[in-house]
């Protein structure tokens, strides 16, 4: 079964690695699924980092806008195939077994993005070039992040671990993102 502090932590080595340099792509399941997911997040922070500045010109701002589109259809798609491989691991639940409405894979993506967040944050709490006031405010939201990721460690540990043990289930639930598609985005399909 999946560790969730392994996830975790190898999540916080792929954002270290990926501000210096790529990493080579995992090929077994269900890592693929969790680095691309990963992955995905990691390009939309930034992407969205520079749809937010006022001085790249509208031409980047689009170019940022319609990468965010695919950074997340992929982060979505990759969430999906995960959970389908986890349905495939996990003990079949008879309908009198409770649910959990948000998937494992969704609690993977919210731990890729607190991952994320606790990378930049510390980074935040250690600028040599900001006030001390600064500094510290950064430092308590970061004991923050780090209470908040834990919880959702343990939290998840322990909903995988009923699940495992029949106690709990999950359904796969598709996203049907509809911006990214022309048939279905009338702002696509309507235009001249």
């Amino acid at each position: 079964m999946v560790e969730i502090d392994v996830i975790f932590s190898t999540q916080q080595r792929w954002t270290q690695q990926w501000h210096v340099q790529p990493v080579a792509p995992c090929q077994e399941t269900p890592l693929r699924f969790l680095q691309t997911n990963h992955q995905m997040n990691f390009d939309l922070w930034h992407e969205e980092d520079i749809a937010r500045r006022d001085d790249v010109g509208a031409d980047r701002v689009l170019q940022a806008k319609r990468a965010i589109d695919r950074f997340n259809q992929s982060r979505n798609d990759a969430v999906e195939q995960f959970d389908a491989w986890l349905l495939q691991q996990l003990p079949v639940a008879n309908a009198s077994v409770p649910m959990h409405t948000e998937t494992p894979g969704m609690c993977i993506d919210r731990l890729s993005i607190m991952a994320l967040k606790i990378f930049h944050m510390q980074i935040e709490a250690e600028r040599n070039d900001a006030g001390l006031d600064h500094c510290e405010k950064c430092r308590a939201k970061l004991a923050i992040l780090e209470v908040q990721a834990s919880d959702l460690v343990r939290t998840l540990g322990g909903v995988l671990a009923q699940m495992n043990a029949g106690k709990l289930q999950f359904k796969l639930y598709r996203q049907m993102k509809m911006y990214n598609d022309p048939a279905l985005n009338p702002q696509l399909y309507a235009a001249p």
